[in-house]
């Protein structure tokens, strides 16, 4: 059975436990950047540059979740599952935000930065 479905209800887990996913989510996989390189007469072609795989949105603060531990991350597998039935899996992941809690809407930001990244069709 097809769906048309693209956007929606996600998932978020870190190291297989559930959290509460607020708001929009951005990843990355992780693979080299490419960057003109340009001379005084033309283009020349190209370098490509690592870049760090990621994942990063919002979580919901609840009594069970335990801060500390959450902002000390390391060594981690995140999951963010997408409503179009895509998975992308962060690993050897470390916690990489700020470390801020907000109140108002019980919101943490959060960047998890790992060894590497892979998006599951």
């Amino acid at each position: 059975m097809s769906s048309n479905k693209r956007a929606g209800v996600i998932y978020v887990k870190i190291d297989g436990a559930l959290h509460d996913a607020k708001g929009t989510w951005t990843y990355n996989p992780g693979l080299p950047k490419n960057e003109a390189s340009v001379g005084a007469d033309r283009t020349h072609g190209y370098k490509s540059t690592p870049q760090v795989a990621f994942i990063e949105g919002e979580i919901t603060d609840s009594k069970n979740l335990d801060i500390e531990k959450l902002f000390t991350l390391d060594g981690a597998t995140i999951t963010l599952e997408l409503a179009n039935g895509k998975v992308f899996v962060l690993r050897e992941a470390w916690f990489a935000g700020e470390g801020s809690v907000t109140t108002e809407e019980a919101a943490i930001a959060v960047r998890f930065e790992g060894m590497s990244g892979e998006e599951i069709k």
